[in-house]
């Protein structure tokens, strides 16, 4: 294990030109039967503060509902016209859930939409006590009701069927010192509506069986990831999105920081188990990396590191009778929740404290963890033994300037037990993966296409960050972080749809054959001339407003309509982009070949 691992292929580089890689992208080109076209657009006029996040879309009344998420507000748009979208009316859900409970709400994190039945999930204004999930009917947009479900609601989705909907509670600590942990959950609310009538029944799962001494402790996956500050295994566990399969019988919930997938029945309203994702290895052909922000080239190389997929989105597709799960391999980090605690504090939940900032972090780029200013632990139970990656170590060439997490490549990193990190463990996996559910095994991943294709685009300036204009900005990070996705069937055939958080643009993907899923196109609106970091200016409420315009920034949410839904005619994309504060309309375009 350790010779495949480790010796295999670090020393392979490649420097993808924009040559090689325009062949491949020119011959996916024309094998697409589909095309992505901008249509209209509606912009908030809100910079960097959330005001399009998720997006929903009601075909009976061809409205387009999106999150304002700090706000506490939803934007309603008439979608009648994709080309040119205009805001209809607005939802207060704070000044709702202010009314009706008398209870101060903090943001909207999601909606979703049933047979003209709107749910919105928003957190409490503390987000580690209970927030709510509020209905709405879409028809008059009157208020129906509020419930509560649990501490910082972050998704919501109906069941194909309508019958049921399922919520995801992250649960997430206080920010700083971990005072307060919520335990996460997943609330399942059985749900009548007819003759505009609702009536709800909930019940909440949670994963404290799986702790420590529970019954199900011994079913947890060895490799699951678990580095909450003296969190128990529910306190530790955060749910983050959910996927329904196709008969309504099961869903997928992203558990993002723990690499995993909770599998739920929702005919027994059980959890049936939890699926780990394993690491993706950077040394093998085809997972090469940019992991260096500062060398003004796009240079992609094998390196030692462990990709920890935590995905953000997924969503479930079923080919041939067989249940797929996606995954947009975004990455994620504990380090907001630990800053304040001390040194001793630090070491011991196995973070490692910053000497020059004199804070408590988990990410820790490999040049700081070599150098005694910034990293000298003062337990040596909580110091990585780094040696190999040092001048004359077996990994010395490894990228420096990466950042990954130090609690986990503690845990993890060591593959051959000898007490020396072999491998270092990064955040995401910069792509998007197939899983055949049933039997927990991956059979796609994108490998390095996202860092590829945009640098054929970009060059240098790739892996931009989705705020300011600053190449290779995410390299050592997250590169270009997929956070978004969304599948649909168009003439037959199935396409992913995959949004690039911080470098912006839409990655779109055939997978009829799941295994063998092939590129089709990327589209980006975003202007590479405007810097967004220009849009300083305030309004009277303090929230900052466009002044420049560089594009859709930081896409966050995707909604596919098909074509006998969509108000077009043909079948649509709507992208809500969190940065820019737009909401752009797509109308895919299909051909016969």
């Amino acid at each position: 294990m350790k010779h495949n691992l480790i010796t295999s292929i670090i020393l392979s580089s490649t420097i993808f030109t924009c040559s090689n890689i325009s062949a491949q992208t020119t011959k996916q080109d024309q094998l697409s039967d589909i095309n992505l076209v901008e249509a209209g657009r509606y912009q908030s006029n809100i910079f960097d503060q959330s005001a399009a996040e998720i997006v929903t879309f009601d075909k009976l009344t061809q409205q387009t509902f999106v999150v304002n998420a700090q706000s506490g507000k939803i934007d309603v748009l008439d979608s009648n016209n994709i080309d040119a979208p205009t805001l209809a009316n607005k939802l207060n859900i704070k000044a709702d859930i202010k009314q009706h409970l008398n209870e101060e709400a903090g943001a909207a994190n999601s909606i979703d939409v049933y047979n003209g039945l709107l749910a919105v999930a928003i957190e409490a204004k503390n987000k580690t006590e209970s927030g709510w999930v509020a209905f709405y009917d879409t028809s008059d947009l009157r208020f129906i009701s509020a419930h509560y479900v649990g501490a910082l609601p972050d998704m919501l989705t109906f069941t194909p069927n309508g019958k049921q909907l399922v919520i995801a509670l992250e649960g997430e600590p206080s920010i700083g010192n971990y005072a307060i942990d919520p335990e996460g959950e997943i609330a399942i609310l059985d749900i009548h509506w007819q003759d505009k009538k609702l009536s709800t029944k909930v019940t909440r799962l949670g994963f404290t069986d799986f702790n420590q001494g529970g019954s199900r402790h011994n079913q947890l996956p060895k490799d699951l990831l678990l580095n909450g500050y003296q969190a128990s295994v529910a306190e530790d566990i955060e749910p983050e999105y959910i996927a329904i399969n196709s008969d309504s019988s099961q869903a997928y919930v992203a558990l993002q920081e723990n690499n995993a997938i909770a599998v739920v029945d929702l005919k027994t309203k059980k959890i049936d188990r939890i699926m780990s994702l394993g690491f993706k290895d950077h040394l093998a052909k085809g997972n090469e990396i940019d992991g260096n922000d500062k060398d003004k080239q796009a240079l992609l190389k094998n390196e030692a590191l462990l990709g920890m997929y935590q995905p953000d989105t997924i969503a479930t597709v079923q080919i041939n009778n067989v249940d797929y799960l996606l995954t947009a391999n975004e990455g994620d980090d504990r380090s907001d929740w630990v800053s304040e605690l001390s040194q001793a504090e630090c070491e011991q939940g196995h973070f490692y404290y910053h000497l020059e900032d004199n804070n408590c972090a988990d990410d820790i780029k490999l040049k700081e963890a070599l150098s005694s200013k910034t990293y000298s632990p003062k337990s040596m139970s909580a110091t990585l033994d780094l040696s190999h990656f040092k001048e004359g170590g077996s990994q010395q060439s490894t990228v420096n300037r990466i950042k990954f997490s130090h609690s986990l490549t503690a845990k993890h990193g060591d593959l051959d037990g000898d007490g020396k990190i072999d491998r270092l463990l990064t955040f995401g996996g910069r792509s998007f993966s197939i899983w055949d559910i049933k039997n927990s095994k991956m059979i796609f991943d994108s490998g390095s296409d996202f860092e590829r294709i945009t640098a054929e685009k970009y060059g240098k300036d790739f892996n931009q960050t989705h705020n300011k204009l600053k190449g290779e900005d995410r390299s050592a990070k997250k590169g270009p972080e997929p956070e978004a996705l969304t599948t649909g069937v168009i003439n037959g055939k199935t396409y992913a749809f995959i949004g690039l958080e911080r470098m912006g643009g839409i990655m779109v993907y055939d997978i009829s054959e799941p295994s063998q899923a092939q590129f089709v196109q990327y589209l980006n609106s975003r202007d590479m001339s405007v810097n967004p970091k220009d849009n300083k200016q305030k309004n009277a409420d303090g929230v900052k407003t466009y002044q420049v315009d560089a594009g859709d920034l930081g896409p966050e949410g995707f909604k596919f309509v098909s074509a006998k839904d969509s108000p077009s005619g043909t079948p649509i994309l709507i992208v809500g982009n969190e940065v820019s504060g737009t909401t752009r309309f797509y109308r895919i375009n299909t051909s016969v070949k």
